[in-house]
């Protein structure tokens, strides 16, 4: 048995150091083990890789990425009240786990990590989306991390997922399927949790790609689909009206309807119509 399988269990750490779940903060704690320990291997080979966890709570996730020989973990929990059950599971685990206290949105945490990295983390409702736009859009791609393991409510993940055509389809499908692999690991019913939430939640794995899917530059084509998917009712030549006065003819030009709307274009339309605008 492992030191860490001799710590308690994860109600009595809630109970000793009195951890409430705060809704201020996004917090749904995940106090099944076995759970956290599958969504850690979902998360891949740990043992030559650095794992950056955001918002650990108690430390159910970050008990399982150590059980599943992650070398190292580094910690970023905002919340004070959880450091001392997290420094427990450091104790038991020494020069493996390293606890940050800040805000993720704040914290540079590359100065604490050793390539290759993997991110792995049950994120705080609040903030989750936030940090999975900033991870895919860094200035330089391949990016630092080398895969994403993330919890989400389920809507958000069936968004990262979407196919062309589905009313999920949007802006966070684009970003993410642009320069990376993304699939459904698993889902979670609310009744996993403390408190429930009064959603569904999911896990969704994503590989970043050596480079992206499709050539265009970023920021064109965050632009595109920005024009595209905040007016997705409209025609194309109409939300797209503001981006180039000939747009109907590039429209054309990359082999795009004009009337069609930003549902129905694929991520590969998309791109041809960044390069197009960038002549």
């Amino acid at each position: 048995m492992s030191a860490i399988d001799d710590l308690p269990p994860l109600r009595e750490v809630i109970a000793t150091h009195q951890l409430s779940a705060r809704k201020s903060l996004g917090q749904n704690f995940l106090l099944d083990l076995n759970l956290t320990a599958k969504i850690a291997r979902q998360a891949g080979k740990l043992d030559e890789c650095d794992v950056l966890e955001i918002g650990p709570g108690p430390g159910g996730l970050t008990r399982g990425l150590l059980s599943e020989g992650a070398r190292r973990v580094l910690a970023v929990e905002k919340d004070s009240r959880c450091i001392p059950a997290l420094q427990e599971i450091a104790a038991a685990c020494p020069g493996r786990l390293e606890i940050l206290e800040g805000d993720a949105l704040e914290i540079d945490p590359l100065a604490h990590l050793t390539p290759p990295i993997r991110i792995a983390a049950n994120l705080p409702y609040n903030v989750g989306t936030e940090l999975l736009i900033r991870w895919l859009t860094p200035p330089e791609w391949p990016p630092f991390w080398q895969s994403l393991t993330l919890m989400f409510q389920r809507e958000v993940v069936e968004r990262i997922v979407a196919r062309p055509g589905t009313k999920a389809y949007g802006r966070l499908a684009i970003l993410a399927q642009w320069r990376a692999e993304a699939r459904i690991a698993m889902s979670l019913p609310p009744g996993a949790f403390t408190p429930p939430p009064k959603v569904s939640s999911a896990v969704v794995h994503l590989t970043a790609l050596p480079e992206p899917r499709y050539p265009a530059n970023a920021k064109t084509l965050e632009r595109v689909v920005a024009a595209a998917f905040n007016q997705r009712r409209k025609m194309l030549r109409a939300a797209l009206r503001g981006l180039a006065p000939d747009i109907e003819d590039r429209l054309i030009a990359v082999g795009l309807r004009p009337t069609d709307r930003a549902e129905q274009v694929p991520l590969e339309g998309f791109c041809a119509l960044a390069r197009n605008l960038d002549g």
